[in-house]
């Protein structure tokens, strides 16, 4: 199976257990349901990363830039190394920030917004999204702001009280840029729990009103399923924490 291929539900080694998958595919792709649901912080850190090496092709379109003015076009690329980030804890995760990549806008009720129209921005809108969903109540305001409009949001946003979580906590570990163009990219995140288990979760993110909104299947599910991993073999490390 290549990495790009929707994870198969039916997988026994390559899924968790019953009761997170539950929880996971309730959180409707920018929802992180494996997670604590309390506390927060204010804590930052930042991490000494080599510079990205994007391979390519840039424009100035105006058409396709960021809705609050962050800079850079990309139409094609990826990621061939860690970018430079700081590091904020949103909920009970880390979250990503940058001048240049976002988020550009954080709404009074603590909602992250607005990321460049590259690679980069991608990753840190996904890598938001999740720390978002690790707040009881930045989730279901994440999902309305953060969600590609369409039944998926609809369907995801109905759903999005009756949520709950699986007793565990979770940190961005790493990722893989699976897939990126101007108008969607794919980003699988690794994530360590707090039990030591690691495990992969691809998001898909579309370029909507001059954003990166998460893509959701019609039913309000995420494209794709959360899988165990048995190391970082293949992703890049890229976390807030030591």
């Amino acid at each position: 199976m290549s990495d790009a291929e929707p994870r198969n539900p039916s997988t026994r080694r390559g899924f968790i257990s019953g009761a997170i998958i539950i929880c996971a595919l309730a959180a409707a792709a920018i929802l992180l349901a494996f997670t604590s649901v309390h506390g927060g912080g204010d804590q930052s850190s930042t991490v000494a990363a080599s510079t990205p090496a994007a391979t390519a092709t840039s424009t100035a379109d105006p058409a396709e830039a960021s809705v609050c003015g962050l800079p850079g076009f990309v139409k094609s690329g990826t990621l061939t190394a860690a970018p430079k980030t700081e590091w904020d804890i949103v909920g009970i995760m880390a979250a990503p920030h940058s001048t240049t990549a976002g988020p550009g806008v954080t709404d009074a009720d603590g909602v992250r917004s607005c990321y460049a129209h590259t690679p980069t921005g991608a990753l840190f809108a996904v890598a938001n999204s999740w720390a978002m969903g690790s707040d009881a109540r930045l989730a279901p305001l994440a999902i309305a702001a953060n969600t590609a409009p369409g039944p998926g949001r609809d369907a995801a946003m109905a759903a999005a009280s009756t949520r709950s979580n699986g007793g565990l906590s979770a940190q961005i570990a790493g990722y893989k840029v699976l897939s990126y163009s101007g108008t969607e990219a794919t980003i699988d995140t690794a994530f360590t729990l707090t039990n030591g288990t690691l495990m992969s979760f691809a998001s898909t993110m579309k370029w909507v009103e001059g954003d990166w909104k998460a893509e959701l299947t019609d039913d309000g599910q995420p494209p794709f399923r959360p899988i165990v991993l048995q190391s970082l073999g293949g992703y890049t490390a890229w976390s807030g924490l030591s």
